[in-house]
């Protein structure tokens, strides 16, 4: 799997509009425990359906994006943090220590 950089709100206006899943992982480059949550969620995301389109945004350099996640969603803002969205809503959101790739396929398999 990859990630696709969200670096636009555009890009935010198609993960609304998509069908299906799609995942937002919010990561801070200056959180050690950012990058710890990355590091464990890339390392079990192949039990995440290859059909799951995979967002990564860095939320030091597009932190308007950020914004508007917690806007559009409705959660509140979190670093790391991980957003599962269906059909343009917001079905799972976790963050720091709780952020899981088993829970995300979980989810989706439910």
């Amino acid at each position: 799997m990859t990630w696709v950089n969200l670096t636009s709100i555009e890009q935010l206006d198609e993960i609304k509009n998509a069908n299906g899943f799609s995942l937002i992982f919010k990561h801070s480059t200056r959180c050690s425990i950012s990058m710890m949550a990355r590091k464990n969620f890339e390392m079990d995301w192949d039990v995440i359906p290859e059909d799951t389109k995979l967002y990564f945004l860095d939320l030091i350099a597009y932190r308007d994006i950020s914004n508007k996640i917690a806007e559009v969603f409705q959660v509140a803002h979190q670093s790391p943090q991980i957003l599962l969205i269906k059909d343009g809503d917001c079905i799972l959101e976790s963050s720091h220590s709780d952020i899981s790739a088993e829970e995300v396929a979980e989810v989706i398999a439910a």
